[in-house]
C-alpha cells in the first residue's frame, strides 16, 4: 500500500474506561519486531497534559497535549466524556488542523461526536454505538448516520461502533496500511477474527449463547474457509451443519450478524489479498483460486469491499512495500 505516516495519537479524556485506550494501545502501541515491518509510534494525549482520571478511581498521566494530537499521522478518538456536550474549542481546532494537514481521523464508539462537533462528518456517512446513533443524527443532521454497521471507512475519516468494533476497525487499518498477512498476524495475537466486515450488523441477537447450533454454525464456517475455491451454496453449508437451509439462515444471522452469502463473498475477497500481495498470478487466476466464477464478479465484489480494483491494490501495496 502507499507509504503511510506511522505516528498515531489517541486522546485520553476524564472519566474514560482504560479499555477504550487499551484497544488502540494493543494494536498500534505494542512493538512487533517479529513482523518485519516498520511499526506504528503511539502517543497518548490529553486536552490538558498531566493526570487524567479514569474509571475506577485511577489516573492516567501523559505529558502530551493537543499539539501532539494534531501533529500525528493518525488521530484516534476512543470516546467523549459527554455525548450531549460540544467538544471544546481547543479540541475542535486541533482536529481541524490535523484534518487540513492530511491526517487520518478515526473514532471509536462515542468518539464520533467529537468529529461531528468539529464539522468533519458533515456530508459523510458515519457510525457510532447503536445506543447513540439517534442522538448523533439529531444533534448533527448534516451527518448521514448508519446505526447498523461495525465500522465505516471513508478514506481519511473512519468511524466505528462500540469497543469491540473499534478493534475490528484498528485491524482493518493495519490491513489497509501493511497488508493482509500482517493484519492477520495481529488478529491472531489478539485472538480475534481477522475477517469481520465493516458492514456486519452491530446488534447480534445472541452474541453469547449456549445453543449447540452455534457450534455447528462455527464448524460450517471453518469448513467453508478451507474450501473457498469450490462452489459453495447456503444449502451446502446447511448440510455440513446438519441443519435445514431455513434453520441455518436463521442461526447464521443470529450468530454473526450477516448472511452466509455476504460472509462468503467477504472471505473470498480477503483470501485474495495475500495472493495479490505476494504473487504475480493474473487476476483471473486469483479469482478462480478463491472461488469466484468469473474475473468480472471478482472485480465487482473486490471493489465493493476494498474501494479499489485488484490490480490497483496490487500496485499500491507493492509501491508501499518498496
Amino acid at each position: 500500500m502507499a507509504a503511510v505516516d506511522r505516528s498515531v495519537a489517541v486522546l485520553a479524556y476524564p472519566g474514560m474506561s482504560v479499555f477504550e485506550t487499551g484497544i488502540v494501545t494493543e494494536v498500534f502501541g505494542l512493538p512487533r519486531p517479529e513482523l518485519g515491518v516498520e511499526w506504528y509510534r503511539l502517543t497518548v494525549c490529553a486536552e490538558r497534559p498531566g493526570p487524567v482520571p479514569v474509571v475506577g478511581g485511577a489516573a492516567l498521566h501523559t505529558p502530551y497535549g493537543l499539539a501532539e494530537l494534531a501533529a500525528a499521522g493518525t488521530v484516534i478518538l476512543p470516546g467523549v466524556p459527554d455525548v450531549t456536550a460540544d467538544p471544546s474549542p481547543g479540541l475542535v481546532a486541533a482536529l481541524r488542523r490535523a484534518h487540513r494537514r492530511g491526517a487520518r481521523l478515526m473514532s471509536i464508539c462515542s468518539g464520533a461526536f467529537a468529529l461531528a462537533g468539529a464539522g468533519l462528518l458533515d456530508g459523510r456517512r458515519a457510525t457510532t454505538h447503536w445506543r447513540y446513533a439517534d442522538l448523533l443524527a439529531r444533534r448533527h443532521p448534516a451527518v448521514t448516520v448508519d446505526p447498523d454497521v461495525l465500522y465505516l471507512d471513508d478514506g481519511d475519516i473512519l468511524t466505528s461502533a462500540g469497543s469491540a468494533a473499534g478493534l475490528d476497525l484498528c485491524v482493518h487499518v493495519v490491513r489497509r496500511d501493511l497488508g493482509a498477512a500482517v493484519a492477520n498476524a495481529v488478529a491472531r495475537r489478539l485472538v480475534i477474527p481477522p475477517h469481520r466486515d465493516g458492514g456486519q450488523a452491530q446488534f447480534i441477537e445472541a452474541p453469547v449463547s449456549v445453543d449447540p447450533d452455534d457450534d455447528r454454525i462455527s464448524a460450517s464456517m471453518a469448513w467453508a474457509v478451507r474450501h473457498l475455491a469450490e462452489p459453495l451454496t447456503v444449502a451446502a453449508l446447511a448440510r455440513h451443519a446438519h441443519m435445514s437451509t431455513r434453520s441455518y439462515l436463521r442461526h447464521f444471522a443470529r450468530a454473526t450478524g450477516t448472511s452466509p452469502i455476504r460472509w462468503l463473498l467477504d472471505q473470498r475477497v480477503r483470501a485474495s489479498l495475500a495472493l495479490l500481495e505476494t504473487t504475480d498470478a493474473p487476476v483471473a487466476e486469483i479469482a478462480t483460486a478463491v472461488g469466484f466464477d468469473s474475473p468480472v464478479t471478482y472485480r465487482h465484489h473486490f471493489g465493493r469491499a476494498m474501494r479499489t480494483a485488484p490490480s490497483a491494490y496490487r500496485r499500491a501495496f507493492r509501491a508501499g512495500a518498496a
